[in-house]
């Protein structure tokens, strides 16, 4: 299982980003699929999700109405649209999948939002 994280970069306060987490050796569509952050010295803290089968979704109360989770099954990807950055959203963004009862994790992207 290899989980690939793409769309990072530095945006200013106020842009926007779309991040990609392409998956290989598991279905997206069958796992449930998380972004995560980390920010610099601080714990990773949970981003967004979006479950298997239904595709229903759930996001952290800080990133409700700014971010949205997506997934494209046909190109085994999860997306994180991020808008309305701010310079608290700079971090290491993680895509993870659950799935058959094993947390699968990629290398992160990093996002740095300052002007």
């Amino acid at each position: 299982v290899q989980l690939v994280e793409s769309g990072g970069g530095l945006v200013q306060p106020g842009g926007s980003l779309r991040l990609s987490c392409v998956a290989s050796g598991l279905p997206v569509s069958d796992a449930a699929m998380k972004w995560y952050r980390q920010a610099p010295g601080q714990a990773r803290e949970w981003v967004a999700s979006i479950n298997a089968g239904d595709s229903t979704f759930s996001y952290a109360p800080s990133m409700k109405g700014r971010f949205t989770i997506s997934r494209a099954d046909d190109k085994n990807t999860i997306y994180l649209q991020m808008n309305s950055l701010e310079p608290e959203d700079t971090a290491v963004y993680y895509c993870n999948a659950f799935f058959l009862w094993t947390h699968y994790w990629g290398q992160g992207t990093q996002v740095t939002v300052s002007s």
